[in-house]
């Protein structure tokens, strides 16, 4: 299918499909109330006397509404020639039916059903992930071809293709420059945090946001293969891996079906073929057995405890998409960061202003900001909110000019200031021996740094014996992406929980190492595509073991979807990054990382004592149906008494004691 015609033919088909009311996902929670009220109802009906009918019409309804869809699946396996536990749990509760205890069954189907809708909250939403990522594709572009500018939808245009970009616009395809100059803001692929500047003969790619600049860029492969074209396939591919683990348990399903079922079948034919018992007393033991053996219990015990520590997480602040992941996160062994907007702010700030003379820093920055009020690339508006923040005045500007890729030119309170790179500057006047060393220290910490040179300024400050000229060094300006305060913290928990700490990004590997060595992270990869981010977690995990990958952006959407885990950050991050991670954290709030740690292994610890549980639960029962002539009713007893302990142990373990603790102020990890 073409990439570009998948989001039409999506929202063909949602036209297409029935009423969203007549969906399985919107009525089985619905069906599920109604059989928990027929019985009731029904129960109310022999206790008060009513009419037989009026009891047998809510019994019936209790095993319409509580059955109806674990029979169709039922139907659905053995059309596929599969026996499950849908199959199971339907042949149980006719069976007790037939000796005339409706109710016991219903039970059994009610508890099963209830089971699935829990388990529907963990479904994956990969296709609105996909629709997502197809809002970064402009409709149109406007292509040169034959001579003439034509607007084309962007599935027309082809490899050699020239397509003009203007100021503002997302760029269609991959492509090479081959005129014009401009910053582009490459942080949905990439994930660099400053935009780029481009000018002829660089790369470009498709979902990226040209700056101010118009480009004339020509496409290297037509759109259906762009980079942003190859993050889509990656995303379905990385969803489709995680398939094997639903294999294994479709397969433990019909090992356990056909045990129970074979050994049941047995269990009614060869006693009274044998003479050793009446066939009427032995159907009664063998629906006993059917019932004891159904393994209700055994199945809620997974999602009631996943569910009950899911709520917890969810009312701390981490929204996790379904039990697997919660138990996933329990067995990694390594923790990978995308580094913008995650151990990063995503916003560049000033963080340095030195000015050719001490004293005169204010002015620097005051200037600074009066010539980048122009402008709205994010470095300018960094330098405007630190004057902001510093309350300095701001001048007047006229004759504002920009050096597209080099700087700009304007005229503040009368005098001629130029600003921006240091190679561009450095035509007015080389740079002062003192800015000179401080200009090379901060680029090797990371940093982007502008100069400014005014016109006069030396002879007007008078504060330095710097010799005045027609255009003197007023200063220099550096910005940085800024670390979140609580990313050292966090890096120190982790590894203290024995998990290996890597970070990747598509920034600079000067950049990423400054930020790495200030955080004591283990390994830093830079200068990664989403491909590489994908190969190296690969790498990571054929080296350490499952791997959790944290991240917000579109860029991450591969990664994410790879990992063991992907972990998204909820209010920065990108509709495509919420919807393919596993675990979102609500609020940006990194703290809540070895919180989700803690509580999936405490929770994967109470699956494993509900499943134990359950499992020798159900070896009594069997053991009782066969040896003492386990009554029905006490066999129900047992079975229904089974799940209720373990909900009740995932919901007090899970959710009400971290909840009285939350209260009381206790530490989340």
């Amino acid at each position: 299918m073409s990439i570009l015609s998948y989001a039409n033919e999506q929202s063909s088909e949602q036209t297409s499909a029935r009423p969203p009311w007549l969906t399985q996902s919107w009525l089985e929670p619905r069906f599920v109330v109604i059989t928990l009220a027929a019985i009731a109802l029904s129960l109310l009906s022999e206790r008060l006397g009513w009419p037989g009918w009026l009891t047998t019409t809510f019994n019936i309804l209790s095993y319409v509404t509580g059955g109806v869809f674990g029979l169709k699946g039922a139907l659905e396996s053995l059309r596929e020639r599969k026996l499950d536990v849908d199959l199971l749990m339907i042949l149980a509760a006719l069976g007790a039916a037939v000796v005339d205890q409706w109710h016991e069954g219903a039970m059994l189907l009610f508890l099963f059903s209830l089971s699935n809708v829990l388990q529907d909250y963990a479904i994956g939403r990969s296709r609105q992930a996909i629709r997502s990522l197809m809002k970064l594709y402009p409709a149109e572009a406007k292509v040169r071809r034959d001579g003439t500018v034509q607007a084309l939808k962007i599935e027309k245009i082809r490899a050699g293709d020239v397509v003009l970009i203007e100021p503002g616009e997302r760029i269609p395809v991959d492509g090479l420059v081959i005129n014009g100059r401009s910053a582009v803001d490459q942080a949905p692929i990439t994930g660099e945090s400053m935009p780029v500047e481009k000018s002829s003969g660089d790369k470009v790619f498709a979902g990226t946001l040209n700056g101010q600049g118009a480009l004339d860029v020509q496409a290297t492969q037509s759109a259906q293969d762009t980079t942003l074209a190859r993050i889509i396939k990656m995303v379905e591919e990385a969803q489709d891996s995680k398939a094997p683990t639903e294999r294994f348990l479709d397969r433990f399903e019909q090992i356990y079906a056909k045990l129970i079922l074979g050994g049941v079948g047995l269990f009614i034919i060869i006693p009274p073929a044998l003479g050793l018992v009446d066939f009427e007393s032995n159907f009664y033991r063998a629906m006993v057995l059917m019932t004891v053996a159904s393994p209700c219990a055994l199945v809620i015990s997974t999602p009631a405890s996943f569910i009950s520590a899911i709520a917890a997480a969810a009312r701390s602040g981490v929204l996790f998409k379904g039990g697997a992941y919660l138990e996933g996160l329990a067995g990694i062994k390594a923790v990978t960061f995308d580094k913008t907007g995650t151990l990063t702010v995503g916003r560049p700030v000033v963080t340095d202003v030195v000015s050719c003379c001490e004293l005169c820093e204010n002015d620097l920055l005051s200037v600074a900001a009066a010539v980048e009020s122009r402008s709205e690339h994010p470095l300018a508006k960094a330098i405007v909110r630190a004057a902001e923040e510093r309350s300095l005045p701001v001048g007047d500007v006229d004759d504002f000019k920009a050096e597209m890729g080099l700087g700009v030119v304007a005229r503040v309170d009368g005098k001629t200031v130029h600003l921006g790179n240091i190679k561009f500057l450095e035509q007015r006047g080389h740079m002062p021996e003192r800015l000179s060393a401080v200009y090379a220290r901060l680029e090797a910490e990371g940093k982007s740094v502008i100069g400014v040179v005014r016109e006069d300024y030396c002879r007007d400050c008078g504060g330095c014996d710097q010799a005045g000229g027609q255009n003197d060094w007023m200063g220099v300006v550096a910005m940085a992406d800024q670390i979140r305060p609580e990313a050292a913290g966090i890096v120190r928990a982790l590894h203290e929980r024995g998990l290996r700490v890597a970070m990747l990004t598509g920034d600079n590997p000067r950049v990423a190492r400054s930020i790495a060595d200030q955080l004591g992270i283990d390994a830093v990869y830079a200068q990664l595509l989403p491909e590489d981010k994908v190969r190296v977690l690969k790498q990571i995990q054929d080296e350490t073991g499952p791997v959790a990958m944290v991240g917000d952006g579109v860029n991450d959407a591969p990664a994410l979807a790879t990992a063991a885990v992907g972990v998204a950050m909820g209010a920065a991050g990108t509709d495509v990054a919420l919807e393919t991670a596993d675990v979102v954290l609500m609020g940006d709030k990194l703290e809540l990382i070895p919180y989700a740690l803690k509580l999936s292994r405490k929770a994967r610890r109470v699956v494993w004592q509900n499943i134990g549980f359950a499992i020798a639960v159900i070896i009594v029962l069997i053991l009782s149906a066969f040896f003492i002539n386990l009554p029905l009713p006490l066999g129900v007893l047992g079975h229904e008494g089974s799940t209720v302990i373990v909900v009740l142990n995932g919901l007090i373990s899970l959710l009400v004691w971290p909840e009285i603790r939350r209260r009381r102020g206790a530490p989340l990890a």
